[in-house]
């Protein structure tokens, strides 16, 4: 059986726009790291990561968002946070990520804690635009090995819904990993239903082909509403994803030698209506980038509008999307994969 995580586990999101906000990311936080089996040490690092995290946004930005949520990674056991702000940006990271070193008047050590503190730590800034922060602490040290692919999610219900439509996992065995994202019909705990049957169907089954994929879901999602629904299944050894498609879920590949390209779904309703599933395939070398989501984020979005952002986490990757295209008129998620280097 494959490692699968998926949009089940539960994700915190903070608005943070008071330093009473602070407290209140750090007892989640506590809570997270204590029903995870943290010891003392690693929750007191994750409770300063947050609390630095949290202040950095109030210093600089005025307000923002903290995402808090177990590891999106099948390799262990941790936890993220993802920390976003449309302040002014920083305009000298390297220098921000020094301990002493502040624009605030105050005595510089944040950013530097957040990168000493974290396992896993990634940031992206331009002035003007905004700051998003990654950071992510395992459980137990040493750091667990990666299995293949970096993973980065986001997902958030339409005003007025306490579920979100729209899933997403990611499996890892047989020597690759294998991709779903479903945008269940319509919103709330129909659509969601939807979508967990999906990710049930995926979490079923071994390391099966994107096309096999649909299928099961197909299967799987008949006594729901029914979901579009994306599969992919990268090969390691191949150097390849192939990628199999129904309904209206954004798709697309960026290979480093071979550019973008999109992916293609044909018509119809997993779970109720499929005419045609095919099977795409597409080289997927180290470092190429998988990009699926709902049609809740705006399909005209350009990575080479954000200088440097394609080589920065997938977490940050997905959040930049997130926060920049979200329609706002219906559930939306994001799905950002990349394949590592050494695995084959």
């Amino acid at each position: 059986m494959e490692a699968l995580i998926s949009s089940q586990s539960p994700q915190h999101v903070f608005a943070v726009s008071h330093a009473s906000d602070v407290a209140a990311v750090r007892r989640a936080g506590q809570k997270l790291a204590e029903s995870l089996g943290f010891n003392e040490t690693r929750a007191g690092q994750l409770a300063l990561i947050i609390t630095e995290a949290a202040t950095n946004i109030l210093k600089h930005a005025g307000e923002g968002q903290i995402h808090v949520g177990p590891a999106q990674s099948p390799a262990g056991i941790g936890v993220d946070v993802l920390a976003l702000d449309r302040g002014p940006g920083i305009a000298d990271l390297s220098s921000s990520l020094v301990d002493g070193v502040s624009t605030a008047g105050t005595a510089g050590t944040g950013l530097g804690a957040l990168h000493r503190l974290s396992d896993e730590f990634d940031v992206y800034s331009t002035r003007g635009d905004g700051a998003a922060f990654f950071m992510r602490l395992w459980r137990d040290v040493p750091s667990p090995d990666p299995c293949g692919v970096e993973v980065g999610a986001l997902w958030s219900p339409i005003r007025g819904e306490d579920v979100c439509g729209d899933g997403w996992a990611v499996a890892c065995g047989g020597g690759g990993a294998t991709l779903l994202a479903a945008d269940g019909l319509g919103h709330g705990p129909d659509a969601a239903r939807a979508a967990s049957a999906a990710i049930g169907a995926l979490g079923e089954r071994g390391p099966v082909a994107a096309g096999e994929l649909v299928h099961a879901a197909h299967e799987a999602l008949r006594p729901t509403r029914g979901a579009a629904l994306a599969a992919a299944r990268i090969d390691f050894a191949a150097d390849e994803l192939r990628f199999a498609g129904v309904g209206n879920i954004g798709a697309i590949a960026i290979a480093i030698d071979d550019g973008r390209r999109a992916l293609v779904s044909h018509n119809g309703i997993v779970g109720h209506n499929v005419r045609k599933v095919q099977e795409f395939a597409v080289p997927f070398g180290p470092g190429a980038l998988c990009i699926l989501h709902s049609d809740g984020i705006e399909t005209r979005w350009d990575l080479d509008k954000y200088p440097g952002l394609q080589g920065r986490s997938p977490a940050l990757i997905a959040a930049i999307l997130m926060r920049d295209y979200i329609r706002g008129r219906d559930d939306a998620m994001v799905l950002v994969v990349r394949r590592l280097a050494g695995r084959a």
